[in-house]
Parts: C-alpha cells; sequence; structure tokens
C-alpha cells in the first residue's frame, strides 16, 4: 500500500491527501487520474499522467577563456570583479534536461543560484529557454563558502521546495571540483547520479540513466526523489526563445531594484531619505509581482540556515598557495607538406616514442 502525503503547495491539480489506495501506483510526482485505476495495478482501466518537479541548480561563473588583469585575490579567493562573467557551461545541460522532463511529462522547472546580485542574470538566461521559477539566495553572511558550505545552503533551499528530482551540471569551470552535486545528494539524503549523458526512461517513480564511466557506461536505475550531475555530453542546450526573451529581460531581483532605486533616486531628488527609497522600491516590486517579473531572493534567515555551517566559519577548506603557471612554447620544427616530410615526421614521432 502506497502512502504519502502531498505538501500544502501540490494540490492544484493533483489528488490531495493521502495516498492510500492502491489505485495510484507513483510515490513521488504528482498524479492525475485520468479514469479507472492506475496501469501496472489488477484492473487497472486508465492512465496515469505523472508530473514532475525539478529544481535545477545553476552557477554564474568567471570565463576563464578569458582571463585578465589578476584573476586571484591574495587570500586565495577568485577575483569575480577582474573576469567576465558567464553561466556555467554544464549547468546549461543540466537546465535542458530538466526542461526536456518537463516538456514530456509536465510539472515544473525551479531554476536556483547562489551569489551576488549580479547572478541574477543566469536566472533570466534560464528563463528565456523556458524556466518557470528563478529564486536567487544572497547574503554577505555566505560570502567565501567553499564546496561542502555551499552544498549545506543549497540544501537548505531545495528542502523548501521538495522536488522530485534535483540536477546539476557535472562540474563549475572555475572549481572544477565535481562536489557540489553529490555533497547535496549527501545534505538532502537523496541517491545521486553523477556523470549523466542520457536518460532512458522516467516512469512512475523509477528513472533509468545512462551515465559516463570514461572507457564506457552503464545503465542505473534509481527511485525518486533522485540528484543527477549532468555532461555536456549529455544534449545540445536550447536557445533562448525570443517572446520568453522579451518577457523576462524585464525581470529583477528586489536587491537589484534596491540598486537601482538608490543611484536613481539620489541622483534626481534633493529630499533624498532612505524612506523614500524604501517606498519607491516596494512599488516597483509589487509592480513586478503582479507582472510574474520578480526573481524570489531568499537570505540565510529565509532557509533557516545554521551560520557556522555557512561562509568562511563553515568553509574547512584552505588554500594553501597560489602559484601563477605561464604555459611557453618550446622548439619546433617544420616538415614539408610532401611524403618525404611526412615519413620524417613519423620517424621522429617513433622516435620520441609518440607513437608505435
Amino acid at each position: 500500500m502506497w502512502r504519502r502525503q502531498m505538501p500544502a503547495n501540490r494540490l492544484d491539480l493533483r489528488l490531495g491527501g493521502f495516498y492510500d489506495s492502491p489505485s495510484v501506483a507513483v510515490r513521488y510526482g504528482r498524479a492525475v487520474v485520468v479514469s479507472g485505476i492506475a496501469p501496472g495495478y489488477p484492473g487497472a482501466t486508465g492512465a496515469v499522467n505523472v508530473e514532475y518537479n525539478c529544481v535545477v541548480c545553476v552557477k554564474q561563473v568567471p570565463d576563464t577563456k578569458r582571463i585578465m588583469g589578476e584573476a586571484m585575490k591574495e587570500d586565495g579567493t577568485v577575483n569575480r570583479a577582474a573576469l567576465p562573467a558567464i553561466f556555467n557551461p554544464e549547468d546549461l545541460n543540466a537546465l535542458e534536461e530538466a526542461l526536456a522532463i518537463r516538456d514530456a511529462h509536465g510539472g515544473t522547472v525551479t531554476v536556483m543560484t547562489m551569489g551576488l546580485p549580479a547572478a541574477c542574470e543566469v536566472l533570466r538566461v534560464a528563463m528565456f529557454r523556458g524556466a518557470d521559477r528563478g529564486i536567487l539566495i544572497t547574503d554577505r553572511r555566505a560570502a567565501a563558502s567553499d564546496t561542502l558550505a555551499t552544498s549545506y545552503i543549497l540544501s537548505q533551499a531545495i528542502k523548501k521546495l521538495k522536488p522530485d528530482i534535483v540536477l546539476c551540471g557535472r562540474q563549475a569551470i572555475d572549481g572544477d571540483t565535481a562536489q557540489v552535486g553529490p555533497q547535496l545528494a549527501e545534505k538532502l539524503g537523496m541517491p545521486v547520479i553523477t556523470y549523466l549523458e542520457r536518460l532512458l526512461s522516467l516512469e512512475g517513480d523509477r528513472i533509468t540513466v545512462q551515465r559516463n564511466v570514461g572507457g564506457g557506461f552503464e545503465v542505473v536505475r534509481c527511485k525518486l526523489p533522485v540528484l543527477v550531475t549532468v555532461m555536456e555530453t549529455a544534449n545540445m542546450p536550447r536557445p533562448p526563445a525570443a517572446r520568453k526573451t522579451m518577457k523576462f529581460k524585464k525581470a529583477r531581483s528586489r536587491a537589484e531594484v534596491e540598486a537601482a532605486a538608490e543611484q536613481l533616486l539620489m541622483g534626481d531628488y534633493e529630499n533624498y531619505t532612505a524612506e523614500l527609497q524604501a517606498g519607491e522600491v516596494e512599488k516597483y516590486c509589487e509592480k513586478l509581482r503582479v507582472a510574474g517579473l520578480l526573481i524570489e531572493q531568499w537570505s540565510l534567515d529565509d532557509i533557516e540556515a545554521d551560520l557556522n555551517w555557512c561562509g568562511r566559519e563553515g568553509s574547512p577548506t584552505k588554500v594553501h598557495r597560489i602559484q601563477s603557471v605561464v604555459l611557453k612554447g618550446g622548439q619546433y620544427k617544420e616538415y614539408p607538406p610532401s611524403e618525404q616530410g611526412a615519413a620524417e615526421l613519423v620517424a621522429e614521432l617513433i622516435k620520441d616514442h609518440a607513437i608505435g
């Protein structure tokens, strides 16, 4: 017998209350019985449409292909102000996987990021591509969080959403640790499937995934809820949609509204006061909320985080040394584009044991 109480925010268009009957075979996700009893049970006469709520963790990262200025600070943290910021590439693949699940099964796609208010740009890009909801976790007390602290903060936020599937990019290009996904799954108490390169099936409370293992692949089946990390080879991220771009380019978080209001009001009002700014911010945020353009903003207090696990205090990782490595070209030898030149090149490679 399946028994599960549905959260209050999942009651619309779904079966509420308890699943006390074998007529509903879905433990996770939300189920709408079209007719009769769910397939797979004796006496089944209809179909069950299962929808899945997905949360995608994304990150705004420095563009490591365009390093300029002082890329690192003396304390070992990244000097993000000196580098252009982009959407972490493999997080786009995780987003595409979530959008494909929603397109096939229904449900919602919530995109979450942690960082400064400027990180809202990746949330807007996600909404340009089809995400239903964006959440920014921003708090000065979370500054300098390592992977352990970051995964804790994200887990506290995700617990409020109670998703069926959590998706992360395999790793971020600024740290290249690939640690946040597995650490996040541990804190959520979920099984984790890493290196997803193909989603084979998603039926009821079961997911089947093909994951890369280096020299080959393996097929893994798991019960929901689950966290998966997605590789760049899993899919081709869809481009931003023109209509969504025109709409959500005006989306803003409260912190962005506050910064814009302060700059505008201090320049235009002789009698500027903090109360005036607060009033203008509140009015504009309400306008955005009504239009569906207010990006949700959560602090550490909103997610009930233990400050001992956040920021520097919650980050055991310490940078011992930073070394700037400059790659310089060595000697080279040119070979003529002829049969003799090709033969000489092959002979040289064999001599150096590069081939042979």
